[in-house]
């Protein structure tokens, strides 16, 4: 069931000439989509990026009905809308200049996600794609979110490394979510549902046109602590990806290949260039979890799109963690056994284990076992 102000949400996104800094300014002004379409024209022009034009065409929309065909579709394919001022929204996507102001979210979204972007070349080689699928099946088994875009080559590896590895893993689409790019990914579409989200801030029927994908690319980035790249040629659309997540602050780190293969041209130029060169997954743990705000991050409690069963509410997370320090002891324990010890599923165990670490009261050994400190 969709909230009564959502329409007014999805009309001001329709409302030409409006985008998306507009429309954050819009609701920043009236408080709510809903108050500025209530607003007089003289109101509306006072709104910094708000000619008189697009205050003209807030006072005569009259599109409700492609709003309510939205609201149907995405009540009959299971699709939520999510709002940026909602609790389901990622946090970091709200620090960049022109974050959507509503997402289409297939899946399940979570505030405990750490969220990492790997991307790269379409044109991947055997090499490319079986490193980029077991770097992600490790950083999922690490707790760590894989976030990319569900196009051929390394983002499918990047996807299904963090499926095998039973993690978390987020794609963001540059069409619609009714619209599967590439088509052999439907397979792939619904796993990534079931075992985390497929997103998009294109209305349902948007096609995969060419001008989509740089706007999605922002969003890869800006929900995620850094960006992989694995495999670029010199021209890479992974470029435009790693050079938009450092204008939004964000790590890049490149994972190196043959100096003779053309597909690590743009890989080799951005570790020239400062990127942080990727051997492991440690080499990126090591950069991402030192800016990880686990206070800032649990004011929010853990929520989703559905259902999200076996999900833990942050309220808890204390009377978690001892749970769980008391199911360790002083000898490693693998993560099959203390899951099944304490009834957490893993990819919520892995989670607060990374806490847990983080606050110096457990170490991780190889294996995935893992042991409380004295």
């Amino acid at each position: 069931m969709n909230p009564p102000d959502l329409k007014y949400w999805l009309a001001l996104k329709l409302t030409q000439g409006v985008g998306n800094v507009g429309f954050k300014n819009l609701v920043t002004a009236f408080g709510s989509p809903r108050a500025v379409f209530e607003a007089s024209v003289a109101a509306l022009q006072q709104v910094p990026h708000i000619t008189q034009k697009v205050a003209r065409n807030i006072e005569d929309f009259k599109a409700w009905q492609p709003v309510e065909r939205e609201l149907e579709m995405a009540d009959r394919l299971g699709v939520s809308i999510v709002t940026s001022d909602s609790p389901l929204y990622p946090p970091l996507l709200l620090n960049i200049y022109d974050f959507p102001p509503v997402l289409y979210v297939k899946g399940t979204l979570s505030q405990r996600d750490v969220p990492l972007a790997v991307v790269g070349s379409r044109m991947a080689s055997t090499y490319g794609r079986f490193t980029t699928e077991r770097l992600c099946r490790e950083l999922a088994l690490s707790g760590v979110t894989v976030v990319s875009g569900m196009a051929r080559g390394i983002d499918s590896a990047a996807h299904t490394g963090a499926l095998a590895g039973k993690g978390r893993t987020i794609a963001v689409l540059g069409s619609g979510l009714d619209v599967v790019y590439p088509p052999e990914n439907r397979g792939l579409f619904e796993r990534i549902a079931e075992s985390g989200a497929v997103i998009t801030e294109f209305p349902f029927s948007a096609e995969p046109l060419a001008a989509n994908f740089p706007a999605r690319n922002r969003i890869i980035s800006g929900i995620s602590l850094g960006v992989v790249v694995v495999e670029a040629g010199e021209k890479s659309g992974s470029l435009i990806t790693a050079r938009v997540a450092l204008e939004q602050g964000r790590e890049v780190f490149a994972v190196p290949g043959s100096i003779d293969s053309p597909g690590t041209k743009g890989t080799h130029r951005l570790i020239r260039e400062g990127a942080k060169l990727v051997e492991s997954t440690q080499d990126i743990l090591d950069e991402i979890l030192p800016q990880i705000d686990l206070p800032q991050i649990q004011d929010k409690p853990a929520v989703d799109a559905a259902s999200e069963k076996g999900a833990m509410s942050f309220g808890e997370l204390e009377d978690v963690e001892q749970t769980i320090l008391k199911a360790l002891g002083t000898k490693p324990i693998h993560i099959d056994t203390l899951a099944a010890d304490t009834g957490y599923q893993i990819q919520n165990l892995l989670g607060i284990l990374m806490s847990l670490e983080l606050k110096g009261r457990v170490t991780q050994l190889p294996g995935k076992t893992f042991v409380a400190k004295e």
